[in-house]
């Protein structure tokens, strides 16, 4: 399985990011080597954020001076206590724990946090030179949505902030996005963009099955299966590639082996637009249309997405929960959202 690979970097700031400490020192020093680090890590689409008992203002000040301030995405600086902070930033990306790491000059801060998410890799400040060699922080391939991931990030922000002020209904405030979501056959070069989301998306993966760049191409040429990637996009901007679905197509039966998507979009209704349109596939050709589902501690809201789809349980392996569709239930993309098919045949 190799190492975890890591999402998002948590920095402290005094003698971890720079030298010295900043309310006792205004001109504290950045590290050597700390801003190649950060920006090596964003192409990477590692994101990073802060943990820091600081003056908020100040910190941000001192980071935007040296032109860093744009790589953290909810920088958590203030008084509570790091692992406080390690959380809400957690929960704020909306990711694992076992995805996160922590990087500190103190023991008794890294401690505290791995004493309260013992799932959080801790690093002792005194390793960043060696930190870019580390496999957490190698992934696989660099796509373009990895070196977007930022941004994307920042995207989502602005959505969320125009979210919470506004005062209409979920689906008023979804119809005023202009949402667009095309389904397209995975080209050669959407592989590793197909293989990197099948190893990062946990929470929105039907069955937890990851798949290597070599196995997706079989699937992809394969005429027994049909292998999807979705985009998404609305008018702030793109979302990326943020769903992948594999289908199997057996005879009379087809067999969805895969559905997952970024859980950057799980209010979007993703899942279920998805779903109905390879149930429509699979009514067009006259066949029966199932699903395995492999519960997992992450994956729960799967579940119900493929019973709002009308899919039901029809027998269990162990673990493997085989799921049918109702070919009486059927739902057309949602009035707030434009489904763009390119033909996958």
């Amino acid at each position: 399985m190799g190492a975890q690979k890591i999402k998002c970097l948590v920095w402290d700031l005094d003698n971890t990011l720079w030298h010295g400490i900043l309310s006792e020192d205004r001109e504290v020093l950045l590290r050597e080597g700390v801003a190649e680090i950060v920006e090596t890590l964003d192409e990477r689409g590692i994101l990073q954020s802060i943990a820091s008992r600081n003056n908020h203002d100040m910190a941000m000040a001192k980071l935007k001076q040296f032109g860093l301030d744009e790589f953290f995405l909810f920088p958590q600086i203030g008084w509570d206590s790091k692992s406080v902070a390690v959380e809400n930033i957690r929960s704020l990306i909306n990711i694992s724990r076992e995805s996160m790491a922590f990087i500190d000059d103190q023991p008794f801060e890294r401690e505290e946090v791995n004493f309260q998410h013992p799932e959080v890799l801790c690093i002792d400040a005194i390793e960043l030179d060696s930190l870019l060699g580390m496999a957490e922080f190698n992934p696989m391939y660099m796509t373009e949505d990895s070196k977007n991931r930022r941004q994307l990030y920042r995207n989502d922000i602005i959505r969320n902030r125009i979210e919470e002020k506004f005062t209409g209904s979920n689906e008023e405030f979804l119809s005023s996005l202009g949402l667009k979501l095309t389904v397209a056959a995975v080209r050669e070069d959407d592989l590793k963009r197909a293989e990197e989301l099948t190893v990062r998306t946990h929470q929105l993966n039907a069955t937890g099955y990851t798949y290597s760049y070599e196995e997706l191409d079989q699937f992809r040429l394969s005429p027994q299966h049909l292998l999807l990637m979705s985009d998404l996009e609305d008018k702030y901007g793109a979302y990326g590639k943020i769903g992948l679905t594999l289908l199997e197509m057996d005879g009379k039966v087809w067999t969805l082996k895969l559905l997952l998507m970024s859980c950057r979009v799980m209010s979007r209704g993703i899942g279920s637009v998805l779903l109905n349109y390879v149930a429509a596939l699979a009514k067009d050709a006259g066949v029966t249309l199932r699903a395995e589902f492999v519960p997992t501690e992450y994956n729960r809201m799967m579940k119900f997405t493929y019973l709002f789809a009308g899919f039901k349980e029809l027998e269990r392996y162990g673990n493997l929960i085989i799921l049918e569709h109702d070919k009486a239930q059927f739902q057309n993309p949602p009035a707030y959202m434009e489904l763009i098919v390119e033909s996958p045949f």
